[in-house]
């Protein structure tokens, strides 16, 4: 069994999509760690609402094509299209950041995620459930790479949200 990191993200319909995809986690691989809800300006385009952004850990003894085959068949089914633009409004996005501290290539998806290093919406929850945890190329400690990204035009505060009945952003405003 590995560790799997993935990535989770809305700017459409958010609460709802953000959801389902929690949802479909759990009940396909059981027992989920789960970060802050984090709200953030969309990253590399102009015309969209803001973000719901966290991450989840799962274990897991897929391999990474079947993973990916599953986060893009839950992304499909909640309404995002095969052909939309990168940088465009999404109802779900689903990334795998790291399987089992996996490198290189494998099954056509480049691990661990370059996001992690770059986008504060990615690295601050991953950070935050995995501190202590070393990037698999890097070998920093997720804490320390948090705090020396530069996140000046990255702002992201948590957002208040219930799921499941459990507050996964208690100190976030209402």
């Amino acid at each position: 069994m590995s560790l799997v990191s993935v990535s989770i993200g809305s700017n459409i319909d958010r609460e709802r999509h953000v959801r389902a995809g929690l949802d479909a986690l759990a009940d396909t691989f059981g027992e989920l760690r789960v970060s802050q809800v984090y709200e953030s300006q969309p990253v590399g385009f102009e015309d969209g609402r803001n973000f719901y952004n966290l991450v989840a850990l799962f274990a897991c003894d897929w391999t990474v094509g079947e993973l990916q085959a599953w986060c893009k068949r839950l992304e499909f089914a909640n309404g995002r299209l095969p052909d939309s633009p990168k940088f465009s409004p999404r109802t779900l996005d689903i990334d795998l950041l790291d399987v089992g501290g996996l490198t290189g290539e494998h099954d056509g998806v480049s691990l661990p995620r370059d996001e992690i290093l770059h986008h504060a919406f990615v690295l601050k929850p991953l950070a935050e459930l995995l501190p202590e945890s070393r990037h698999p190329v890097k070998g920093e400690r997720y804490q320390d790479l948090w705090q020396q990204l530069d996140c000046d035009d990255q702002p992201l505060w948590p957002a208040s949200f219930i799921w499941r009945g459990v507050d996964l952003s208690p100190g976030a405003r209402a």
